[in-house]
C-alpha cells in the first residue's frame, strides 16, 4: 500500500518510492517496535507460559488417519502460546495427498465452498466452522509433517521452525506478533532449530528473526 504524505526517512531508507512490500512493512514495524521496547512491559511469565485448549475446532483425527497432516495457523500457536481467538482451522497435507484429503472430508460432511489464494480449498464442517485445507508442495512439508506435536487438545501441530516460517511468509501483522511471543517462550534449543530452518528455507528473514527472538524475550523478562 503506497505511503501518504511526506515519507518518513526511515521508510525512505528502505523504499524511496514509499511503496513497501509486506516483508519491508514488517522490517519496519520491527524496528519501531524495537525502539519502544522496555524489559518487562509484557503479560506475566504465569499467564504467558499456560496451555489450554479451550476452543472446540473439528477434530480431524480419524478423518486423515493414514495421511501426514498438521495444524498450522492460528489454531496451531496454542501449542507454542496462550490460547488465542481466531476464525478458522488452518490445516496442511502434502500436495500429493492433497485429492485424498478433500475426498474423505467431504465423504465425512464437510461442505466444499472454493479455493484459497494459496494452493488450497476452503470447506464448512457440519458445525458451520470454516476449515482451510492447505496443499503444501515446499521442499521442506514432508520434514515439517514428519515433525509433530500435539496441542493442548492432543491434535497434531506442526513444529515451531516450521510454523514460524510460514508465519514469516504471511502479511498479517498478527502472524508478526505471534512469531514474537512464541520465540519470547522458546528454549534455546528451539530457537537453534527456528534459526537452522529460517536459514535453510528463507535466509533473507534471518535478521528480522533475531529481532522477533529479541522484542520475545524482553516481552517475558517480567515475570523472571
Amino acid at each position: 500500500m503506497p505511503v501518504t504524505g511526506p515519507i518518513p526517512p526511515s521508510i525512505a531508507a528502505i523504499a524511496p518510492d514509499g511503496k513497501l512490500t509486506p516483508r519491508e512493512r514488517r522490517r519496519l514495524k520491527l524496528e519501531m517496535v524495537r525502539r519502544r521496547s522496555r524489559p518487562g512491559t509484557g503479560s506475566s511469565l504465569g499467564l504467558l507460559r499456560q496451555r489450554t485448549a479451550m476452543i472446540n475446532w473439528p477434530d480431524l483425527r480419524e478423518i486423515l488417519r493414514g495421511l501426514p497432516w498438521a495444524i498450522v495457523g492460528g489454531v496451531a500457536t496454542r501449542a507454542y502460546m496462550p490460547e488465542r481467538m481466531t476464525q478458522d482451522l488452518d490445516v496442511l497435507v502434502h500436495a500429493n495427498d492433497s485429492h485424498e484429503a478433500v475426498r474423505r472430508m467431504e465423504a465425512a460432511g464437510y461442505r466444499f465452498e472454493g479455493p484459497l489464494t494459496f494452493p488450497g480449498v476452503i470447506l464448512r464442517s457440519p458445525e458451520g466452522i470454516e476449515v482451510d485445507l492447505l496443499f503444501g508442495g515446499f521442499p521442506w512439508v514432508h520434514d515439517a509433517l514428519g515433525a509433530t506435536r500435539p496441542d493442548p487438545a492432543g491434535y497434531p501441530v506442526v513444529a515451531l521452525p516450521y510454523l514460524v516460517l510460514l508465519k514469516m511468509w504471511a502479511t498479517r501483522d498478527q502472524d508478526w506478533t505471534d512469531i514474537t511471543r512464541m520465540l519470547g517462550l522458546a528454549s534455546e534449543e528451539d530457537l537453534e532449530a527456528v534459526r537452522g530452518v529460517i536459514a535453510n528455507f528463507s535466509p533473507e528473514d534471518s535478521d528480522d528473526l533475531e529481532t522477533m527472538i529479541f522484542l520475545g524475550k524482553q516481552e517475558i523478562s517480567e515475570g523472571k
